[in-house]
């Protein structure tokens, strides 16, 4: 089974999220390997929503993480902020407007919009469906590969976490065009690029309202945190259609050992969505579907 921990802090300033990222990786016994040269960091902008909205990573949260990364690799490593154009989003305006380009230059780290690089178209095939994505070269010469989802609900698939992040690696711009087979296309891009190591900005969250709960989760598998993040969202991760057939597909284990903080008390603390609430979503996603 593999290793998720959950590690808690009340502050949210640098040295608290340094602090309780670096614990993250030390529960789950993560292994730097200090011969890294490039190293690719993919946050969750999925639009232009602020990350005091829980919807996006929080710009600081990844500042703390480059300053974990840099204490434990070699001083020439190149660290690059990754994400890609969408049907309803531009990279380059998200990376001003959500305070990416400010951190980047105090950083001194590159930011990259993975839709003007250098790609590989690639096929997969999920079940009896055939997926091509366009891969990044970039992603495919990193030799650390670090995905900082959020957890969030998503109409359609139910949650979003680490293995619909990497989704936006996928360098094609009209996402949309996946729309009608999501889940078997969540799964065909895991399957193609796989994170070295997934840590969670669970800082501030959003559910039936946006709240600070001063979360950190991490893992090398993204299933098992998916399963796990699935769990905190009041979801069996069974019943969670990408993330079972993920796991059926070889891309992770939905068993986890917790580590650190109790998943119960977080699950108790996170702003979950009602009956009513999950009822009036699911009537949304299949009044959408239909109306493709």
């Amino acid at each position: 089974m593999s290793l998720v921990s959950f590690v808690c802090t009340e502050e949210s300033n640098i040295t608290s999220l340094k602090k309780a990222i670096e614990k993250s990786l030390n529960l789950i016994r993560f292994n730097f390997k200090v011969d890294c040269k490039k190293v690719a960091i993919k946050p969750n902008l999925c639009y232009y929503y602020d990350y005091s909205t829980g919807e996006t990573t929080d710009p600081k949260f990844v500042s703390a993480l480059i300053d974990v990364l840099r204490d434990h690799l070699t001083s020439d490593s190149d660290i690059f902020i990754v994400e890609s154009d969408a049907s309803a989003m531009k990279c380059k305006q998200a990376f001003r407007m959500l305070g990416y380009e400010k951190m980047a230059k105090e950083k001194e780290i590159t930011l990259v919009n993975l839709s003007e690089e250098k790609n590989k178209n690639v096929e997969v095939r999920i079940g009896d469906k055939y997926f091509r994505f366009q891969i990044p070269q970039i992603i495919r010469e990193s030799d650390l590969l670090v995905n900082v989802p959020k957890i969030k609900y998503q109409l359609g698939v139910k949650i979003t976490c680490a293995l619909k992040n990497i989704y936006g690696c996928n360098a094609y711009q009209k996402k949309y065009v996946y729309h009608k087979a999501l889940s078997e296309a969540i799964v065909g891009i895991n399957k193609l690029i796989k994170p070295n190591l997934v840590v969670v900005d669970g800082i501030i969250v959003t559910g039936t309202k946006t709240k600070k709960l001063g979360l950190v989760m991490a893992s090398e598998d993204p299933v098992a945190i998916d399963a796990a993040a699935s769990n905190i969202l009041g979801f069996n991760p069974e019943s969670v259609k990408h993330i079972a057939l993920a796991a059926k597909e070889g891309v992770g284990n939905m068993q986890f050992v917790q580590k650190g903080e109790s998943l119960a008390r977080i699950k108790n603390l996170f702003p979950r969505r009602t009956l009513k609430n999950k009822i009036r979503g699911f009537l949304a996603s299949t009044y959408l579907r239909y109306m493709r």
